[in-house]
This record gives structure tokens, sequence and C-alpha cells, in this order.
């Protein structure tokens, strides 16, 4: 009943069962907390992980979504009060992708908050202590990975959520050719962000590559954007330093420029930074590069302001301009705003729902950019196909393919992305392209191949549908008959 009310009423209860309530949700754990719906595992646990996964009652979990609680959408270091993120992200699973609830396992992976109002949080229900740091984080991460593939098998699907800046890119690149897994605020942003700038050009008459990008913030989320629309450009013909050269960005200390006086520039953010002056703020840095489009993903809230969506309008007949950031607390602007600061001609994405807004009489739209057109279809193609790594290749597909799902009815009413009713169709279509590519690459495991992959996908998916059983006649009815 609970996943027929999401399925029937997906674009009402979204908002409930994930971003913007589930950031509340997690928030106010401890005073909602219940039964766990999940399994915590301590780091007080290690050397024990695959017992205590051993306790959880099913026993084909296909695939887990697992957190440290470090960075909960824009709200910080929430400790295993971040419990309620794997919990929503699978019940969208089932929702959204139609992977069986008894296939799935939430995990906490509790190794401590830095947060001293949880830690002095009387219902708090994690570690009182500071998080735990260096190798034995590090071991304890690869006893829990190792720990799964024990009891599931290495065809289990785990995915990394809301990890630390520091350890989410870390992680990505050690387990990625290990295992099968992925990281959603990397890469699962980066291909429903990209999917909404590919719609957009349909509106812009713009190819990709002719485009400029500048984003606020370069963290995990920016960072995975910018790298699939480097990787789209180069698939359009561009070589990779002038795809890259597209792409610029602002963190807290100003635009990421090589030599800039302001702190170095290390790890993945060195691959973006520019031979250019510097630039402290991003008003100036839009002044300065007139971008053809701005992202935000950093959780700065008001951070496109009312001078910056007017600049992007007079550089820019069709602006791009996607606020991303979750939840709606912490978006950069709202979608009123982007759309009387720019005269209504802004292409406008965010990702948390903002209302229709009303300009000039015409009634607009904002699209959402929510990870969930994405992740559940991507793992619907995982299990069914037997992928054993996930390549940047197949979220581009699930862009591309999430893209081509988006009307000229949905485009003129400002929607770059298909209304959220239609998701569950949508992880259907890119699942089936996903299984195309990956068994034509030789990436898919499970044999033999379908001959038809989207009924072979539509046959897995789990159905709400139920039967009603009437004991006066012994015979069994649909509701309908009854």
């Amino acid at each position: 009943m609970f996943y027929r009310c999401l399925v029937e009423h997906t674009e009402e209860m979204m908002p409930i069962v994930y971003t913007p309530t589930v950031g509340k949700a997690c928030q106010l754990y401890g005073t909602i907390y219940r039964k766990p719906r999940g399994l915590f595992l301590s780091i007080n646990d290690r050397g024990h992980l695959y017992e205590m996964i051993c306790n959880w009652p099913e026993i084909d979990v296909k695939a887990i979504v697992a957190t440290d609680g470090e960075r909960i959408l824009g709200l910080g270091d929430l400790g295993a009060y971040g419990m309620g993120i794997p919990v929503g992200k699978l019940s969208l699973y089932t929702a959204l992708g139609g992977i069986p609830p008894e296939q799935l396992l939430p995990v906490m992976l509790d190794v401590g908050t830095n947060n001293e109002a949880l830690l002095n949080d009387p219902l708090y229900i994690g570690l009182r202590q500071k998080r735990a740091t260096g190798q034995v984080y590090d071991d304890f991460i690869d006893e829990f990975m190792e720990a799964v593939r024990r009891r599931y098998g290495q065809d289990t699907l785990i995915q990394f959520e809301d990890f630390g800046n520091h350890n989410a890119f870390r992680f990505l690149e050690k387990y990625r050719d290990k295992f099968c897994m992925f990281n959603d605020d990397i890469q699962g942003t980066a291909s429903v962000a990209a999917a909404g700038v590919f719609a957009s050009l349909k509106i812009t008459g713009k190819k990709l590559r002719d485009n400029v990008f500048l984003f606020q913030g370069a963290g995990e989320a920016n960072l995975g954007i910018a790298t699939l629309l480097s990787l789209a450009m180069q698939e359009e013909g561009a070589t990779k330093e002038e795809a890259d050269s597209k792409m610029w960005l602002v963190d807290s200390k100003g635009l990421l420029v090589k030599d800039r006086p302001k702190g170095g520039i290390t790890g993945h953010k060195a691959v973006f930074a520019k031979e250019h002056a510097p630039v402290e703020t991003l008003e100036e840095a839009v002044k300065t590069i007139k971008p053809t489009a701005i992202i935000g993903a950093a959780a700065v809230p008001h951070a496109f302001t009312e001078g910056i969506i007017r600049d992007m309008a007079a550089f820019n007949e069709r602006p791009i301009i996607f606020a991303l950031s979750n939840p709606t607390s912490m978006s950069e602007c709202s979608a009123e705003e982007a759309y009387n600061f720019s005269e209504a001609r802004c292409v406008f994405a965010s990702g948390s729902p903002f209302d229709p807004v009303v300009y000039n009489g015409k009634t607009l739209y904002p699209g959402q950019g929510n990870n969930a057109y994405i992740f559940p279809g991507v793992a619907l193609a995982a299990i069914t196909c037997g992928i054993r790594h996930i390549s940047e290749k197949v979220f581009l597909t699930a862009a591309q393919t999430l893209a081509g799902l988006v009307t000229e009815e949905n485009l003129s009413n400002g929607r770059v992305y298909p209304p959220l009713q239609t998701i569950r169709e949508c992880s259907i279509q890119i699942a089936t392209s996903i299984a195309e590519e990956v068994y034509r690459d030789k990436q898919a495991s499970y044999y033999p191949e379908p001959e038809d992959k989207m009924e072979f996908i539509r046959d897995y998916v789990y159905s709400t549908d139920y039967e009603c059983f009437v004991p006066e006649t012994w015979q069994w009815k649909k509701p309908e008959e009854k």
C-alpha cells in the first residue's frame, strides 16, 4: 500500500519522501525514531561487520545505500541521524525504479560526529564521539565493502551517499574498479544536471561545445557535473583540453585559477584551474567570463543574486540557470527570482521543488533536477544486467536518454525534465538504454543476453497491484471485481 501510494501520487509524495522533507526528518531523527528500518554499523563493531550484516533478515539483497552522515544534503554533519537518507533513497528505488523492497538495505556507517549540538542532544542515537579519521576509518570502510561482497556476492550494488568531499572522491576512485558501486552525489548529480543541460539546448539552439559553464562551488557535485559535461563535449568531437576549457568553477576562495594567491588548488579541482587573473567573487566571475550557463550545487543560499541573474540575461538571449542545492532553504535562487530577473527568458531548473510561476500571463513550470530521475534507472540496469563496474559512460547514457524523454510541450512550459509522475517509466527507459550499451560493450555479466531488453526489465519490475481474498466465495478477485 505504501509503494502503491508513491507510484500513483509520485509528484505529490516525492517532496515528502525525499527532498526537502527528508532533510528535516534527518535533523529531527532522534525525536521520530521508532524502529531501525535499516542496519546501523558502528566503527566499534569493526572486526565483526560480516556477522553484523548476517543479522539482517533478508538473504537476497541486491542494492545497498550507505552513508556516514558527514554531509547530509546541504545541512552538514548529522551523524547517525543521516540514516533518513538511505531509507528515503531506497524507498525511491522501489517506487521509481521498481526494485523489490526486500532486496534493498539502508546502512548507516556510524563513525561519530563533529556536530556539537548532536553530541549534547540527549536523544541522539549515534556514537557520542568525534569522527574517526585516518587509517582506522579507512579500514572500517574496507571491511564493510568486503563483508557485503562476502554476504551478498560481487554483484550487489553499493551506492555511496552524502560522504564528505574529502572522502567521496577517493572512495569512488578506490572502489569503482573493485566493486559494483557509484557515488550519487558525484555521478548521479552530474547525470541529472547534464540531462537538464542537454534538454536546454533544444531551447537555446546551441551545440553543447558552444556553451561556457560557470559553477558556484567546486565540491563533489559540481566537479562531477563538469567532468560529465566535458565527456559529452568530447563525444561531440571536442578535445579534452577544449572541453575542460569551457568549465569554470568558483569556490570559497574565488575562481579556480592557477597560482591564485588565496590558497592552492589540489586534487580533482586542479583539472579545471585556468591560466587567468585571480577573481574573488561569483559576481565578478560572471561579469568577466560571461558564461552561457551558471550552475550552483554548493549549498550557498541566495548565491545567484538579482545582479547575477540580470547579467546572465544581458549576455544571453536564453541563459541557463540551474540552482541545484538542497533542501529548498539552500537554493541559490528561487524560480520566481530567476524568471522575474531574466524577464522569463532563462532556462531554469532547481534541486528542490518550486511552485509554478506566472509571468506576463504565461505559467512556467520550473524543472526539478532531482537525482531520482537517474539513480533508480541506473540501479535497475545494474541489478538486471549484472553490471560489475559502473562507468561514467553509463551516467552519460542515462543523461542522454532522460533528455530525449523531454517533449516539446514540456519545453514550452519551461520544463527541462519530464513530469515527476512519469519517473518510473523514465527509469525503465534509462535502464533499457544502459542494458543495450553494456551488452554491446561486454560489460554485462548475466547471460543469455535478453533479446527484448525492455520486456526483460519490465518483467523484473516490482508490481504494487494486489488482489483481495473473498472468503464467502473462496475465489481470488481483483479489487474492482469485489
